[in-house]
């Protein structure tokens, strides 16, 4: 299992590091600085793609050569930044680290969710927080070096995704020793008991199939659309600094991990529908404060309940997958939920930014509620079809 949390963290280590790295390198390259966001999304549209073949993949390899090769393929995708002498060059950085990212996400999250319990699915999904953390932290540090300091960055990053992709070479034979994880020992009542369970007959094409999708591209749309926007909101519509804005928004992000922390120790006592339940109920009340004109330290406050009640969503999801649908179609089912989720949060947070510029800043708290009450909505249904 060591080794699955460090294939989370290397996924997380490149999200967030365009972000920090981009205001010099635009600079140094002589670059529009507008071009950065056609590039995450082209990444992003590659790595939605990539989920959605990764079952076909997996079922031809295997999950751990398709890990191993994924985790290079990033790792290549940063080196190539680093080297970049032209924006040709970023593209093609952006489509290779699309194509890795998208299949070691979809192919861990199935590999877990069939033959792990459902405290490891929170704790896999925390690890992507201290990978995500830890990047930009990379890049910031690199950025004081030089005037190109991002080349240093990336690759330092990039040598630290090879490494890995060379430690989970050398540890293939582990990914055949796993052990399996009953559906009668994972699905849980409220209780704690465990339910009596018949193996489920939904296919991927049915309803549930889809909106289970649906669900995904609706909730994590909602969420980097708040990632990206609260800090503006804060700064516009709160009076707050843009230093204390950072912090709120560092918040809502390290709330997010440290509730899929905790929620890895009780999970496997309430069940993966209550844990997501209760956390919803927590994360609404959390966007409804956030939405009441108030002080930065209460919207701060708010921030928190929400990526608290949120952090048990992705993950529960995830492991509830082979309880919902057939054992041969729960591989592809994850891949179209990740590649949902890479859309979803390519495109609400492109129609957000397009509200708040045309109409009002106001609109961040309403995206941000919106998103809660529909994904409560459509889980409630989900529940009931499957």
């Amino acid at each position: 299992m060591p080794v699955i949390y460090l294939g989370f963290i290397s996924l997380g280590l490149p999200d967030g590091s365009l972000g920090v790295a981009w205001p010099q390198m635009h600079d140094t390259m002589s670059l529009p600085i507008g071009l950065a966001g056609p590039l995450l999304l082209f990444g992003t549209l590659v790595g939605a793609g990539s989920s959605l073949n990764s079952a076909r993949l997996i079922r031809r390899f295997s999950t751990g050569p398709v890990v191993v090769v994924s985790c290079a393929l990033t790792g290549i995708g940063m080196l190539l930044i680093a080297k970049a002498p032209a924006v040709g060059w970023l593209w093609l950085a952006a489509g290779v680290m699309g194509l890795g990212a998208g299949a070691v996400d979809a192919g861990l999250n199935g590999f877990v969710a069939k033959h792990y319990e459902g405290r490891h699915m929170s704790w896999l999904h925390a690890c992507w927080g201290i990978g995500a953390t830890g990047g930009p932290f990379i890049l910031a540090a690199a950025l004081a070096t030089s005037h190109e300091g991002w080349r240093v960055g990336y690759l330092v990053i990039g040598g630290v995704q090879i490494t890995l992709a060379i430690v989970f070479f050398t540890t293939l034979p582990l990914w055949r020793k796993v052990p399996e994880c009953s559906l009668a020992k994972s699905v849980q009542r409220g209780d704690g008991e465990a339910a009596p369970v018949a193996l489920p007959s939904m296919t991927a094409n049915s309803t549930a199939g889809k909106l289970s999708a649906g669900i995904f591209a609706i909730y994590v749309g909602a969420e980097v659309a708040a990632g990206l926007w609260i800090a503006t909101f804060l700064v516009e519509a709160r009076g707050a600094s843009p230093a204390m804005a950072g912090v709120c928004a560092t918040a809502y992000y390290a709330s997010i991990t440290l509730g899929r922390i905790l929620s890895g120790l009780v999970v496997d006592r309430w069940g993966n529908r209550v844990m997501i339940s209760r956390g919803l109920w927590l994360a609404l009340v959390g966007a409804v404060l956030f939405a009441i004109p108030t002080t930065v330290s209460f919207a701060g406050i708010s921030l928190v309940l929400i990526g608290l009640g949120i952090a048990a969503v992705y993950p529960g999801l995830m492991h509830e997958v082979p309880r919902r649908f057939r054992a041969e179609d729960v591989q592809t089912v994850i891949g179209r939920q990740n590649s949902a989720a890479y859309i979803g949060g390519a495109i609400v947070p492109l129609i957000a930014g397009g509200l708040v510029q045309e109409v009002s800043v106001l609109f961040v708290p309403a995206i941000l509620l919106l998103g809660i009450v529909a994904t409560q909505l459509a889980i409630r249904r989900l529940d009931q079809l499957t």
